[in-house]
């Protein structure tokens, strides 16, 4: 059993419970971890709390270089944690393997940011004063982490946090603790002790997180519902937050696209992780003059995918993370069916698995905006089909959401590409090349999807709070009772 991180030692929970994580390929264990109780929390709170002092004051280069040496300890253990993130997550391991590549690059980016000056000198009203922008960090930062990338939506946030001078307590998923804990394992070899902490456990942890006095900003990525009552929470405290909340992501393809990178586009943008992506396509919006030869051969590509455990290195997508995810989707696809849409590929469980969580990936069409795969969160392997005939029609399709994180778009056309980059209301959108991110340039929603910004400059940032410095160095020339006085 793997056991929490706090204050540098190795805990088991203060009441000696534990909870079971499961493998949602097999449903078999894989291992168990401490539930932490409100004192563990309290106890993880308390001890980034004490560290945070010196953490803040540590020389900027000297933060620098720990955290090069985490991206390096990464690189150097990515196998134990890709297996790890396989094991209890089911993506397929040679996924996992990007995903540590891009924990350590993560890391790495942070670590330059961080040498940076921050702040700004400032004009002053008058020549005997000296006026200054700092940037100071909060203090502790709490981070709550979803499943389906653990590692790397868990770097996104700890690697600026860190270099911005904050201190962290870390709570992963009830679902994917196993990685976290060797991952916050690896990571403190090369912190003080105090600065990073884990705890695991299932709600009541994370709240607590959110209402205790001891944190000072709350980082967390998930559903919008978790995420509203977080910031509720947290307002009542007029604390800050820090919320990425999903999204319900377009996919426009135009008349003039290559339909031969698109079909394949389409296809790695919705199954990706099985669907399991913020930033997965969920709607599709093809011109309707390419519209059906589009369809067959995405529904072809679909089929050669190869269902299976993702410790299979013949494995194209694996399970869905729970049973509870399956059900979801499995609800929106018998929906849609209902009210009049085509199951072209998929749409049930592969008869070859008797266990795991696998569902078929799902392409289907005559699907509207009245239909819930269309507009709430689906987070799994389908793929619904709409067709438009002109561009500003489907400009106003991928703006129907109540979401914003992110958006595509396929076309040679550069008077599409940027009426869809003034006109599409996303937080990130790609053009020809689906997915990608850059750890230059800034990650985040508008709308339900959240306002913060990880990576990028923006998501320094985020961790640091403004301050204004007025300094009058000539007092004798201006006493503290100017202008009352003046004529004394």
């Amino acid at each position: 059993m793997r056991h929490m991180f706090i204050n540098g030692e190795f805990v088991a929970s203060s009441n000696g419970g534990t909870f079971a994580v499961y493998n949602p390929a097999t449903e078999e264990v894989v291992d168990e971890v401490p539930n932490a109780d409100l004192a563990d929390v309290r106890r993880a709170i308390a001890a980034a709390g004490t560290a945070s002092r010196a953490w803040r004051y540590t020389a900027a280069g000297e933060r620098c270089e720990m955290l090069h040496a985490i991206a390096q300890q990464l690189r150097a253990n990515r196998e134990a944690l890709a297996t790890l993130l396989t094991q209890e997550g089911g993506k397929p391991l040679v996924e996992n393997r990007d995903e540590i590549e891009w924990c350590a690059a993560c890391f790495s980016y942070y670590a330059e940011m961080g040498r940076n000056s921050r702040g700004r000198v400032i004009p002053s009203v008058e020549p005997t004063q000296l006026a200054m922008v700092l940037k100071e960090p909060y203090g502790v930062v709490a981070c709550i982490v979803p499943w389906n990338y653990p590692l790397l939506l868990l770097s996104w946030k700890v690697a600026p946090a860190l270099a911005a001078g904050n201190t962290v307590v870390l709570k992963p998923s009830e679902m994917t603790p196993l990685s976290t804990l060797l991952f916050v394992e690896l990571c403190c070899t090369h912190l003080p002790v105090g600065v990073l902490n884990v705890v695991t456990g299932f709600a009541d942890v994370g709240r607590e997180l959110v209402v205790n006095t001891g944190t000072h900003l709350i980082a967390f990525t998930g559903s919008f519902a978790t995420g509203r009552e977080i910031a509720r929470l947290a307002a009542e405290r007029v604390k800050k937050t820090h919320l990425e909340l999903g999204g319900k992501d377009a996919f426009i393809v135009t008349e003039d696209a290559d339909l031969d990178v698109a079909v394949p586009a389409v296809a790695w943008a919705g199954l990706l992780n099985a669907g399991q992506v913020c930033t997965s396509t969920e709607r599709v919006y093809v011109h309707e003059s390419v519209a059906k030869r589009f369809t067959d051969n995405l529904v072809d590509f679909v089929k050669t995918l190869r269902l299976g455990n993702g410790m299979e290195p013949t494995t194209d997508i694996g399970p869905l993370v729970g049973d509870k995810y399956r059900a979801k989707v499995e609800d929106q696809v018998e929906e849609a069916r209902r009210k009049g849409a085509t199951i072209l590929t998929g749409g049930r469980r592969p008869p070859q698995f008797d266990r795991g969580y696998f569902y078929e990936p799902t392409v289907l069409n005559n699907v509207t905006h009245d239909f819930r795969i269309m507009r709430e969160e689906t987070f799994g392997p389908t793929i619904p089909i709409m067709t438009y005939r002109t561009f500003e029609e489907a400009l106003t399709l991928a703006n129907d959401s109540d979401y914003g994180l992110g958006a595509n778009l396929y076309t040679t056309d550069p008077v599409k590409v940027k009426q869809f980059y003034e006109e599409v209301k996303a937080g990130t959108l790609w053009v020809n090349d689906p997915l990608t991110d850059n750890d230059a340039g800034p990650f985040g929603g508008m709308k339900f999807s959240g306002g913060a910004r990880e990576l990028g400059e923006e998501g320094l940032e985020e961790f640091l709070e403004t301050k204004h410095v007025h300094w009058e160095f000539e007092v004798a020339k201006k006493p503290w009772w100017y202008p009352y006085g003046k004529d004394a």
